[in-house]
This record gives structure tokens, C-alpha cells and sequence, in this order.
């Protein structure tokens, strides 16, 4: 197939058309002859990211079932988010891989937690803090290159967050990862977590609501990911108005939320790599990555900067070609320029997958 528009996300932007072409499922930038044209005009984008999902956790709770997954899947294609960071899920999605129109996934394992510290039936739960490194090597070994730690959560027992892990077996387990070849991303959503986590060579930290200017330093000093997942950050207000027994707790979840696009624009000026991710899976939608998209632009980033953390920088970034010759053919096409709003980049008029329209 062919087809010819504007690349966003190549190594120069032009505004000139490109052409573009696929043949066995490949992207090729040499003429294949005979080649049917199926966009012509208008952009063309790498495939989108959802650098922070669940695939298999249900919207509202819960565990998928076999055609939940496939269907939370389908979504995502729909919307063009051909690849995903599954971001830890209880349900294994593998089989997942064997349909050819579904998107890719990166699995980062199961959340590795301590009893009562996080959602109830998503983790794996440790009942001492000694066993992490080994957990997270065997996350590693399951998983596809990610692991992910919940790197705080509230502790009843204080009535707020606080962190899971000391800092001494942090160091230890994110060795362990990085043994494995994994790299190693933490649910963090307040403040006190963060330095332990950072020093100890963390690769990414999910949320991050709770960054100050000396943590943010810290990030970028150690070249740490950010992934805010700001639609779920709109959540806090209602997750502290059920917090009645806790109100510190609630409090700070207010606070955190109330100042989140100042946190995040913070760490964009400072140059800390941002990624989108919509934390759909639970109390997400999936196919909401064009949301997540504008969400960035609300915190400082140029509409292309967002497009690209959804996209070229985020495949880049999780070692996955964007439109380059020879790569496989995940691309999407647009008949007005996506960086234009949600209601544009939420709906592509060409989607490409594994070198076919679907």
C-alpha cells in the first residue's frame, strides 16, 4: 500500500507531503510497484502510545475475562494507540499477541506490593520487604522489559501516604531488575517516596504528583521518565471524598491534585523526559490517549511536544521504531492535522497495523 501527507515525528519536520510505502507488513521509504494508495494527503503519524495502561483490569474494578481484554484492546486500536505499556495487570494477555489486529503490548508483570498497601487483587504481595529483589527479578523475567513497584500508598496505621520500601532495599531491587536487562517504574503519588526511589537508579516514575524542585533535580540528574497520567489525576477529588476516616489523607490528595499542572510544567521546563500515559484500566476508560494529548498541552508542552510523547518519543523511548525504512508498518493517518485538538487525534481516518488497514 501507499500513502503520501505530512510525517510528523521524522528526523526533520517538513511541511512538504511524504511518501510513504508498505510492503510485507514493512515500512518501506523506497517506491513499491503497484502499490494501492490508501491516504493521500493530509499527516501521517506513528502509531500511538499509551505509555501507562491496564489491559485486563476492569473499568470500575475488577478482572477482565478473555473477551474483555481483547475488547479494551480493540478500543485502543480504534483510537490508534497501537502500542501499549501495560503497566501491570493480574491477568496474563499474552494470547493477546496471536491477533494480528490488536495492538502491541510491553508488560511490566504484576504490581509487586505489601499486604494492605495497594488495590486489593492487582498485586503481588510481599509479606517482607526483604523478598523485593527476588520478586522483582521473577516480575522481570515474566514481563517484557518493564517491572512496576507501588512506590507508595496510604498507610492507615498514619492516616497518609507513605512509602512501601526502604531505601537500602530499593537499591537492591532496581540492581535486580537491571540484571534481568528490565527497567523498573514505580506508582508514586506523593512526596516522600520519591528521593529513595530516584537515588536508587529508578528508570520512570508513574504520576509523580508529588515532585519537588530538589526531586525533580534528582530526575534529571539520573535521566528518570516522568509518565504523569494527568485524566487520572482528575480523579483525586472524588478518591478524597471517600476518604472521610483519613482526612489528612484526603487533604493531601487535594492538594496534590490542585497543583499537578504546575508540578508537571516544572519538570518539563527542567527537561525531564514525559511520556503520555492514561492509566486506562480501572477508573479509565481505555481509548483515551488524545485526552491524555491535550492534557499535556494544559501543562506547557507544545502541541507537537504532546503529539510526540504520544507517539515517535514514546516509541523511541520504549524501543520501538516510528516511520522509518524497514520498520514494522504501525502507523496512522489523518486527513487534518492532529495537533489541532482530541476531537482530531482521537479519531484517525487511516489506521495501519502490522502492515494492514484495519
Amino acid at each position: 500500500m501507499h500513502l503520501r501527507g505530512v510525517l510528523l515525528g521524522g528526523d526533520e519536520e517538513s511541511a512538504e507531503p511524504t511518501d510513504v510505502w508498505v510492503r510485507d507488513g514493512l515500512i518501506s521509504l523506497d517506491p513499491v510497484p503497484g502499490a494501492v494508495t490508501v491516504a493521500d494527503g493530509g499527516w501521517i503519524v506513528p502509531g500511538l502510545v499509551d505509555a501507562h495502561c491496564h489491559v485486563g483490569i476492569r473499568y470500575g474494578g475488577g478482572h477482565e475475562d478473555p473477551p474483555g481484554t481483547i475488547a479494551q484492546a480493540t478500543r485502543e486500536r480504534e483510537v490508534g494507540a497501537l502500542l501499549l505499556r501495560d503497566a501491570g495487570s493480574p491477568v496474563d494477555t499474552r494470547e493477546l499477541d496471536d491477533h494480528e489486529d490488536l495492538p502491541r503490548i510491553i508488560r511490566a508483570g504484576r504490581h509487586i506490593a505489601m499486604p494492605k498497601r495497594y488495590i486489593p487483587g492487582l498485586p503481588v504481595d510481599l509479606e517482607d520487604e526483604s523478598q523485593l529483589p527476588e520478586a522483582v527479578a521473577q516480575q522481570a523475567r515474566l514481563g517484557d522489559g518493564w517491572v512496576k513497584l507501588v512506590g507508595d500508598w496510604i498507610d492507615r496505621g498514619v492516616g497518609d501516604l507513605a512509602p512501601l520500601w526502604s531505601d537500602d532495599i530499593l537499591r537492591q531491587a532496581i540492581d535486580a531488575a537491571h540484571r534481568e536487562g528490565a527497567r523498573v517504574t514505580a506508582h508514586v503519588f506523593g512526596e516522600d517516596a520519591l528521593p529513595g526511589l530516584i537515588a536508587a537508579g529508578i528508570d520512570c516514575i508513574e504520576h509523580g504528583t508529588g515532585l519537588t524542585d530538589d526531586t525533580i533535580a534528582a530526575m534529571v540528574e539520573h535521566g528518570t521518565a516522568l509518565v504523569p497520567t494527568l485524566i487520572n489525576i482528575e480523579t483525586f477529588p472524588s478518591i478524597a471524598d471517600s476518604a472521610g476516616k483519613y482526612p489528612v489523607y484526603a487533604r493531601h490528595m487535594r492538594d496534590l491534585h490542585a497543583r499537578v499542572a504546575d508540578t508537571v510544567g516544572r519538570a518539563h521546563d527542567a527537561g525531564v523526559p514525559i511520556y503520555a500515559g492514561t492509566d486506562a484500566g480501572g477508573g479509565i476508560e481505555h481509548g483515551r490517549v488524545a485526552d491524555e494529548v491535550a492534557a499535556l498541552v494544559g501543562v506547557g508542552m507544545t502541541p507537537t511536544e504532546a503529539l510526540g510523547a504520544a507517539s515517535w518519543a514514546a516509541r523511541r523511548w520504549l524501543g520501538h521504531a516510528s516511520v522509518e525504512h524497514g520498520a514494522p508498518a504501525d502507523l496512522i493517518g489523518f486527513a487534518e492535522d492532529p495537533r489541532l485538538g482530541p476531537e482530531v487525534l482521537s479519531a484517525p481516518d487511516v489506521v495501519v497495523l502490522r502492515g494492514r488497514v484495519w
